[in-house]
């Protein structure tokens, strides 16, 4: 019997191992993630003698990083300035490693992050699964230790990697084998992963249970478009497939409804307020995308509104759930600690009055 029982235990050690050497378990993101991130404002703009102040490149870095940390942000929570496509260099170098344009960042990136670092923030960067990024720069193309080993060298601590130019039913092989070479690395990272969405627009039923194991948060819809339409469109999926995808939503788990396009071209204030508060109720990750040079005080006055942002940060983790739709009216609902419910009454029609009514 004490040696059936010493084999049992065996086993679920074992098992357990295993267990932690195949899912993330990373203990990072206990709270949805809170940043800055370049491409919904700055896309891949790569001519810095045209345009040198909005170019991808080490001086657009530095000075999100510098604005992060002076303005107020920083002290809300706001702490990683991510770089998205268009940071590398056409080819790998000498050694098969990854490298920045040499021209944009003359550098080099572990100067950008050890910048960041050095004013109390945190550095992410872009890569894609496949053989090439979307905006077709050299992809992780089964470099993963390789690619896992530099980003840690680097300093990096946050990883969104795409999912272009990769066949999608390799997806659920290769995210994981990024993830397990990011946890040999023994820098903490942050994985953001665009796993589900390519599986969504093929067609796939997405297996969010296998997804949380392997990723921080996920993109599992199109990407966000500086329009109210966009907006929209993305509260309207999240809250029609809610069922699918919230259960799989916790500490250290996040379902990423894309970037906070607040402070840039098209959205009004009161659409504004409701972008932030549709996310912040989803517990989604609140990744800033625009130029926080040039940002007004009411788009920085929402971005940093405390209250907002502690129903995002909520230690429970509970996703947001739409509990009531009927024509452009909806109620949207989150659970909160300490038995407490945050609430939002949205009205989503752009449409106004032009009289006063009584």
């Amino acid at each position: 019997m004490r040696k059936m029982a010493l084999n049992f235990a065996v086993l679920c050690a074992f098992l357990l191992t295993l267990h932690s050497s195949i899912a993330l378990d990373n203990g990072l993101a206990l709270t949805p993630p809170m940043g800055w991130l370049s491409w919904e404002r700055f896309r891949c703009d790569t001519d810095c003698v045209k345009d040198p102040k909005n170019c991808i490149g080490e001086n657009l870095l530095m000075d999100m990083i510098d604005h992060m940390a002076s303005d107020g942000y920083k002290d809300a929570g706001y702490f990683t300035v991510n770089v998205d496509d268009c940071w590398l260099a056409h080819e790998r170098d000498s050694q098969g490693k990854l490298q920045p344009d040499p021209a944009r960042f003359p550098h080099g990136i572990k100067y950008i992050a050890d910048y960041a670092h050095s004013k109390g923030l945190k550095f992410g960067i872009y890569e894609d699964i496949g053989t090439k990024t979307c905006g077709g720069f050299p992809g992780i193309d089964q470099h993963y230790q390789t690619d896992a080993q530099t980003f840690a060298d680097w300093g990096v601590d946050m990883l969104k990697l795409d999912g272009c130019y990769e066949k999608v039913a390799d997806m659920d092989a290769d995210y994981p084998k990024m993830g397990q070479a990011l946890n040999a690395t023994g820098r903490p990272i942050i994985y953001s992963c665009s796993w589900p969405d390519y599986q969504r627009g093929s067609g796939m039923k997405v297996n969010y249970t296998n997804i949380a194991l392997h990723c921080n948060l996920w993109r599992n819809y199109a990407d966000i478009g500086d329009s109210w339409q966009s907006v929209t469109g993305i509260i309207d999926f999240y809250g029609d497939n809610q069922a699918m995808f919230a259960p799989a939503a916790g500490p250290g788990n996040w379902n990423d409804p894309d970037m906070l396009i607040v402070g840039d071209f098209s959205l009004s204030l009161d659409q504004s307020r409701a972008q932030f508060g549709i996310w912040s109720l989803l517990a989604a990750p609140l990744i800033m995308s625009n130029d926080l040079r040039n940002i007004s005080d009411s788009a920085k006055e929402i971005l940093l509104n405390k209250e907002v942002i502690d129903v995002n940060q909520d230690p429970l983790g509970k996703q947001g759930l739409r509990i009531q739709k009927q024509s452009n009216f909806e109620v949207w609902r989150k659970e909160l600690t300490n038995n407490s419910l945050a609430v939002i009454l949205f009205y989503r029609s752009s449409a106004g009055t032009s009289e006063e009514r009584f």
